[in-house]
């Protein structure tokens, strides 16, 4: 028995190592697959750390917990859009009770100076905070306004933007967090991308931003000037 005990701090060390190195082998794989599909597209890529990332752009996913990091970074012009994909860490609590959070933001630059607006399915407690004052925008479909939190300071760039064909695309869209910002339309969910479905949620944004109304992308052109 104390032998058994002997050794299990050197069980401990040798399941560390071999976690470690799997987390090495596929963080090296994931970056093969990534430059060789930006490439592919004739985009960058860059493997880099950039630890100012989440006061560079100003998405909400970018501000939370602590020891923010994005990384993998492809961008370049894609499809008549400017691109910015990339991978991001954070972590939560300390100690213990350390968490590491990991995900992969796609955003794509319009070219044009959109209003902020967020997006997102709905959450449980967003139906709890209704009771105290905390509304989100409400649409006439009942069954959109149900499955979706919209939030943005001015009402009728919200309705100008989500009309019924948009509401009828995100309703079929996969589930993720929208945000405009600046000339940037971004979407992000809650984990890393596989690479295969980076182009996917690439042409989600492009779906978006080509059901624009002609009028609003005429007003938007006007005050860009």
């Amino acid at each position: 028995m104390e032998i058994f005990e002997a050794f299990i701090p050197i069980l401990i060390v040798c399941v560390v190592m071999v976690v470690l190195i799997f987390a090495i082998i596929e963080s090296q794989r994931r970056k093969k697959e990534l430059r060789a599909w930006a490439e592919s597209k004739g985009l960058s890529f860059n493997e880099s750390s950039n630890y100012q990332i989440d006061s560079q752009l100003p998405f909400k996913c970018l501000q939370q917990g602590h020891s923010r990091v994005g990384y993998n970074f492809i961008s370049g012009e894609y499809k008549n859009y400017g691109l910015y994909v990339f991978d991001y860490r954070y972590k939560t609590g300390s100690g213990k009770h350390q968490q590491t959070h990991r995900l992969t933001v796609v955003a794509v630059d319009s070219f044009l100076p959109l209003k902020p607006l967020f997006i997102r399915r709905e959450h449980f407690f967003d139906k709890m905070s209704e009771f105290v004052g905390f509304d989100d925008i409400d649409f006439e479909w009942k069954e959109f306004s149900d499955a979706f939190f919209v939030k943005a300071s001015d009402k009728k760039w919200a309705y100008d933007v989500i009309h019924q064909e948009m509401m009828e695309y995100l309703m079929l869209a996969p589930k993720y967090e929208i945000q405009f910002a600046g000339p940037m339309a971004a979407v992000w969910n809650s984990r890393v991308l596989a690479v295969d479905e980076i182009e996917i949620t690439i042409d989600v944004v492009h779906g978006i931003l080509n059901r624009f109304p002609d009028y609003l992308v005429k007003e938007l052109k006007v005050e860009q000037g």
